[in-house]
């Protein structure tokens, strides 16, 4: 049997309108969930690679769940959100907009992000080449809502498309078939697992 890959996102952040949204942390409630699903028996039990995004949020997610596992975890570089270093904070409802056009122009680059086609080659690429890897036990990726999304649409042959996001607020995980990679859930919240 093929080992399980599960993708998770991280939960509910802090947003620190001052700071680069690459480095904000967790807040009180995202936290408390990393602690609750860390410290409980669940099907990550099996798990043998933690694998994360860089920043912050994913980093502050995946910590705990590899010290309970008593794992270290890979990180890697091109694992990180979709680039939107160019607008800096923006207004929720700003945010909402940008996002909307993300996802329903993907060969563009909105307000210079980088393009919803460029982050999903990025995302899928490097999920592949850990994938690659003669890994033995099932592996957690951490990552992201945005490229989770992206990831989900690629592995499912889905166009790129906003529906296919995370509607629970951060702390959303699918599995997939490591070997045909092929979504074998769709999105759950981390309490599921």
């Amino acid at each position: 049997m093929a080992p399980a890959v599960r993708y998770l996102t991280h939960p509910q952040i802090l947003i620190e309108p001052i700071k680069d949204s690459r480095s904000w942390s967790l807040n009180s409630t995202g936290a408390a969930r990393v602690a609750r699903l860390a410290s409980r028996h669940s099907r990550l039990q099996l798990t043998r690679h933690i694998i994360s995004s860089p920043e912050t949020t994913a980093m502050e997610t995946a910590g705990p769940l590899a010290e309970a596992l008593g794992l270290t975890v890979d990180v890697r570089e091109k694992m990180h959100e979709h680039d939107r270093s160019s607008t800096g904070f923006l207004s929720k409802r700003e945010l909402e907009q940008a996002s909307s056009a993300f996802f329903s122009q993907p060969g563009k680059s909105v307000r210079g992000w980088e393009a919803a086609s460029a982050a999903q080659r990025r995302i899928m690429s490097e999920v592949d080449a850990c994938l690659d890897r003669d890994l033995l036990g099932d592996v957690l990726i951490v990552g992201h809502g945005g490229v989770g999304a992206l990831l989900y649409c690629g592995l499912s042959g889905h166009a790129i498309d906003r529906d296919h996001v995370q509607d629970m607020g951060g702390g959303a995980w699918f599995e997939f078939d490591s070997i045909l990679r092929q979504p074998l859930t769709g999105w759950r919240p981390m309490e599921a697992l």
